[in-house]
């Protein structure tokens, strides 16, 4: 017989499908024993989830690279053929940090996704992005992310869905939160999110938050040969492929395409 304690973790879900980019791919967060290579916030999700009920399968449908259209014409079809009763899309982070975009535009794209994604009434769960005011370089899109997150909002409250909001998430200024490309989240940003998904759904869990121990100054040479290094190692590489039309995500497959176990234990 189920204690309290239990019913009070248990959640209504059983099918989980997780749609988007290198953000719920989990790219920043390596495991080689996961489906793929990477970890990241969705697969700890699942995990949770599957403690607190039988017989749940997850399915991640999420390619680096994508963006906003690309995801829309690739993945919700796709996503509801699986018939998952919990959705999360995060899409157009890609979008936003390329030039010319408009927010607005976006925002009435990603309606649309969100409304078919509400067809057979599962949950659907969305993300605001980030605030990347103290990231070089990226700072610069600071404003028409709060534009696109504002719109996000708006489109959560017209068709019921629930809001994972990073932007509030204050812990994710941290770099440490922050893979070494910056544009992705390290193992710890992950674990965060994670739990901040949780919590918009409800779910009690056992995650527990990190404690960071103070960052001591870093002197003013050092960071800028660090930034210097950045430029090299991640920048540049990532121009390069813009203006070949290329994308990280080409030739690259779906990590969990079918809903299945979380866990080769069967958990």
């Amino acid at each position: 017989m189920l204690q309290a304690e239990d019913v009070a973790r248990l959640h209504p879900w059983s099918r989980y499908v997780a749609l988007g980019d290198s953000f719920t791919e989990g790219i920043g967060d390596p495991e080689p024993a996961s489906p793929g290579g990477h970890r990241g916030w969705a697969d700890r999700v699942a995990e949770v989830l599957a403690d607190r009920t039988e017989d749940f399968a997850y399915a991640n449908l999420a390619i680096r690279g994508r963006l906003l259209q690309q995801i829309i014409d690739e993945q919700v079809d796709a996503a509801l053929d699986l018939r998952p009763d919990l959705i999360t899309i995060s899409a157009g982070g890609n979008d936003i940090i390329r030039p010319g975009t408009d927010p607005d535009d976006l925002s009435e794209r990603f309606e649309g996704a969100v409304e078919r994604l509400r067809r057979d009434n599962a949950t659907v769960v969305i993300f605001t992005g980030p605030d990347v005011g103290q990231t070089p370089v990226l700072n610069r899109i600071r404003g028409k992310a709060a534009i696109y997150n504002e719109n996000l909002r708006a489109i959560a409250q017209r068709h019921d869905a629930i809001v994972a909001d990073m932007w509030a998430l204050r812990e994710l200024r941290d770099s440490r939160m922050w893979a070494p490309d910056r544009l992705h989240f390290s193992p710890v940003g992950h674990h965060t999110i994670a739990i901040a998904v949780l919590a918009a759904l409800g779910v009690e869990n056992d995650l527990e938050p990190w404690v960071p121990e103070p960052m001591r100054p870093v002197p003013w040479r050092q960071a800028r040969a660090e930034d210097l290094g950045w430029a090299r190692e991640y920048l540049l590489p990532w121009i390069v492929r813009r203006i070949r039309h290329q994308s990280s995500g080409d030739g690259v497959l779906p990590k969990r395409p079918q809903p299945g176990r979380v866990r080769e234990d069967g958990r």
